[in-house]
């Protein structure tokens, strides 16, 4: 992350936010989050990642007005979430948005700005250049109807733009989509933050949050386990030094595995992955058994494997919300 970015506003705050929802026949209380608090800076991609049930849609639906706080305070580019004046500022796509899809990817745009607030001719404008920069402009007189999945994702995108928001919050927006629909989203986020705008990603799948976002919060059962870059968070996990040996006299392979190395065959070679303080010694140890070496490379571990482990930590905890 960059200097500038590093040190830029925040556009999106949030302070102690809890939510209590009413269950059950005897409305028993269920506290669903548990006084998180996290900032989103200007012109950033932020990531906010929890396993289902989490509290990401909870939180998601509170920055957006649709639900309030049991307690807590959250602001939106200075204004209070409770308030209206906010949305102006703010373009959202929901994870399974609803489109009329006897309508064309042009109509439905139009409807959208004109519903914004947009004049005639402004929406006319700001629909061809969103239909261009979605690379729908081919598909603009189609009915929605007979889209793909990833099609109307970038429809959605681009409804959510339509008024030039300066803030925009996407829950789930790789969902559902191919490989070749999850690069055309990414390449169009990364673009948006290129444009000064600020990306707030409700997701659980963790590969796009390493490839997108600058900085992440991790919520797990309600509470907020993490926050900051995804580069900080990836340190924190175990610096490991994966070893490839062409050939490894077994008894020395076996040593290895005793010692907690972890041992896998590929391509008729063996790798071994072994903790970074020990890498020299085991050089050494293996270079005087008469082992071959083909490469030493040090090992990153994903941001996948490291929430998991967090996850799994906090179960073993027994945390309750």
């Amino acid at each position: 992350m960059s200097a500038e970015r590093g040190s830029a506003a925040e556009v999106v705050r949030v302070e102690n936010l809890a939510k209590d929802f009413r269950v059950g026949l005897r409305a028993r209380r269920q506290r669903v989050l548990e006084g998180i608090s996290f900032s989103v800076r200007d012109r950033e991609i932020f990531g906010f990642v929890g396993p289902n049930g989490a509290g990401k849609t909870t939180t998601l639906k509170i920055l957006m007005g649709l639900i309030f706080a049991s307690a807590g305070h959250a602001t939106i580019v200075g204004h209070d979430v409770r308030e209206t004046e906010f949305r102006r500022h703010v373009g959202f796509l929901p994870e399974n948005p609803y489109f009329y899809d006897y309508l064309t990817g042009r109509e439905i745009l139009q409807f959208y700005g004109r519903l914004c607030g947009l004049s005639s001719a402004r929406a006319n404008e700001r629909v061809k250049t969103l239909l261009d920069w979605v690379g729908l402009a081919h598909a603009a007189d189609l009915r929605l109807r007979t889209y793909s999945k990833g099609m109307l994702q970038r429809i959605g995108l681009a409804q959510a733009l339509v008024h030039d928001p300066r803030v925009v919050f996407l829950d789930e927006p790789m969902s559902g989509l191919d490989p070749i629909g999850r690069k055309e989203i990414r390449d169009l986020i990364l673009r948006l933050r290129e444009e000064g705008k600020t990306v707030f990603m409700n997701t659980h799948i963790l590969t796009d949050v390493e490839m997108l976002c600058d900085r992440v919060a991790i919520i797990v059962k309600g509470q907020i386990r993490y926050e900051g870059t995804t580069d900080q968070f990836l340190e924190a996990g175990k610096r490991e030094t994966d070893i490839v040996f062409s050939s490894l006299p077994p008894e020395m392979a076996s040593r290895l595995e005793e010692r907690g190395a972890e041992l896998r065959g590929v391509l008729g070679r063996l790798e071994i992955r072994v903790a970074e303080k020990d890498v020299t010694d085991v050089l050494r140890e293996a270079l005087a058994a008469g082992a071959e070496v083909v490469s030493v490379a040090p090992h990153r571990a994903s941001l996948e494997s490291i929430f998991l482990s967090a996850v799994g930590k906090a179960q073993q905890r027994g945390d309750s919300r």
